[in-house]
């Protein structure tokens, strides 16, 4: 090129320069509430059911977790009103710890605000956007701030709140502080764009299976048409939390390690790795140093280049390693789990397993927890055929369920193997519950699981454990169905013996008659001991080989 040719490539045209200028300008900062704002079907409100049953599904959560961090058994109302201008009106209200005052706006007014997004431990809620988007889904689609009643036991607050969305800041208007008798909190919202009916995405649904996978809460439900619907406690026992853990080595990405690094208070890489990392030893930090020669492990971890934590997490995975500790994961529990679908769905037979806990992603431990209910109530009661419900920290997950490792796990089942066949149509409902201090969603609205491979495989695992109980009960059934019908054909024909007989004897029919049917009853009970010997032989045929 030469030199003139250079020196014209340099040369802004003005026109050019003025559209750029103006592109520049247009640049502009904005807040997570107005991007939420703008994509609100990102975390469920995406249909007016939909939308419905997600704002109770955040106000309760937020209740559920506010009494068992107080150690409160839960009581949980929920209303729902349809006010004249087509508008619904919700109301929550809970008997747990209450929100000081001070933390109300912050509580409900401010989306990415919260205590659970940035501790690593089993919980029911990641994010701490869901009850603060309820404030603001309100606010977009009635122009009106939502009601908050709260004490924590001393004096009663009452405020009218909604957010500004250009700052994601809470706009706290109609203050009151005043003594009363009431401890929890009492949310009054207005919404549009929402319906309630009863069908299975319903807050009637929800509130059912949260009933289930809660025992120890009782939720009530006043319906539009003023009637109520109580789903009481089964049990008494408040589950302790979870305890806060440390991540695994094998659990991180070079990401988090960067994260990790530059927020640590530890003066030296080598002990950042002790203090911060679960199952770390002085031992692996040396023999990470002999993987690693050229990083000093006696710097700073905030001096920690991306390439070198891309070789510490290269390390990391050569090196074994003692497993994630399984104490942090707490399950529904097997025998607080069969009370509740006892109570709830009666059922002809139950199997309910808790397999031992497992990792994911190199580190993360979870376990699965499942049941299969079959008859009595069990299935879905509206339109026949089989139920599955999912549950992820034990919460119910209504939606996406195409996406989800659970559907995929339960539909790759061979149901033929246990008797089910057809199993669309079956009387039974699958219930999966998966535990875990990360659930690895697949949206920012926690409507399904992504299916990592270990975890479609320990689900798998999971139900089909069950259903090879309940096919033991339905082959238990068919043989008693064969008898009787085997004693059937022996009896069809006593009288018409008996009468040919008295025919050609002389005797009277009717000895004829009863000496045949006690012959009779001894030849069944004898076929019906057989069976009975067989099928227990068998039991213990397949007890010995699982063993």
């Amino acid at each position: 090129m030469t030199e003139e040719k250079e020196k014209d490539a340099h040369i802004v045209v003005p026109e050019v320069e003025e559209k750029v200028n103006k592109l520049i300008s247009q640049y502009k900062e904005y807040s997570v509430s107005e991007f939420f704002k703008k994509n609100r079907q990102m975390l469920g409100y995406s249909g007016k059911v939909r939308s419905l049953t997600t704002i109770v599904h955040e106000y309760v959560t937020n209740s559920l977790d506010a009494c068992e961090d107080a150690r409160i058994l839960p009581e949980i109302l929920i209303e729902i009103h349809k006010l004249p201008n087509g508008h619904i009106k919700v109301v929550s209200e809970d008997n747990g710890i209450g929100i000081p005052k001070e933390k109300v706006g912050q509580a409900l007014g401010m989306l990415l605000a919260g205590t659970k997004f940035h501790v690593l431990r089993q919980k029911r809620g990641q994010q701490g956007i869901g009850a603060a988007y309820a404030t603001l889904f309100a606010q977009i689609t009635t122009g009106k701030p939502i009601h908050i009643k709260t004490s924590i036991g001393r004096k009663l607050f009452e405020c009218d709140l909604s957010i500004d969305v250009k700052k994601n800041a809470p706009v706290i208007k109609n203050e009151k502080e005043y003594s009363d008798h009431f401890r929890g909190v009492k949310i009054e919202a207005e919404f549009a764009n929402v319906e309630y009916n009863e069908g299975e995405h319903s807050v009637y649904e929800y509130l059912r299976r949260t009933a289930l996978a809660t025992p120890h809460a009782q939720i009530t439900l006043v319906k539009p048409d003023n009637s109520i619907v109580v789903f009481p406690r089964s049990s008494n026992y408040i589950p302790s939390l979870p305890p806060q853990v440390k991540p695994h080595p094998l659990g991180v990405t070079v990401s988090d390690l960067m994260d990790m690094a530059s927020a640590s208070g530890a003066r030296k890489i080598s002990s950042f790795l002790v203090n911060d990392f679960s199952r770390a030893s002085s031992v692996r930090v040396k023999e990470i140093q002999k993987i690693c020669p050229n990083i000093d492990l006696n710097r700073a971890p905030s001096t920690l280049t991306w390439a070198e934590a891309e070789e510490l997490v290269k390390a990391f995975h050569s090196i074994k390693w003692i497993a994630p500790d399984m104490d942090t994961l707490q399950p529904i529990g097997k025998e607080n789990l069969t009370k509740s679908l006892k109570a709830l769905l009666q059922p002809d037979e139950l199997a309910v397993v808790e397999r031992k806990p497992r990792v994911f992603m190199g580190g993360i431990p979870f376990l699965v927890e499942a049941a299969i209910a079959y008859g009595g109530k069990a299935g879905n009661q509206r339109k026949g055929g089989a139920e599955i419900m999912r549950f992820a920290n034990k919460v119910p997950l209504l939606f996406d369920a195409g996406n989800c490792a659970i559907t995929a796990s339960i539909k790759s089942i061979d149901w033929g193997r246990y008797g089910l066949k057809n199993f669309e149509e079956q009387p039974m409902t699958v219930f999966v519950n998966f535990v875990s201090v990360h659930v690895p969603y697949t949206g920012a609205g926690k409507l399904a699981i992504s299916a990592e491979a270990e975890i479609v495989e320990e689900i798998r695992l999971a139900v089909m454990e069950c259903a090879r109980k309940i096919s033991l009960y339905l082959s238990g059934l068919r043989k008693m169905a064969e008898k009787t019908r085997r004693k059937n054909i022996f009896f069809k024909y006593i009288t018409e013996v008996s009468e040919s007989l008295h025919r050609i004897t002389g005797r009277p029919a009717v000895e004829i008659s009863e000496k045949l049917r006690k012959l009779a009853e001894e030849r069944t009970g004898l076929l019906e001991a057989e069976a009975l010997e067989e099928s227990t032989t068998q039991k213990k045929k397949k007890i010995g080989s699982r063993g």
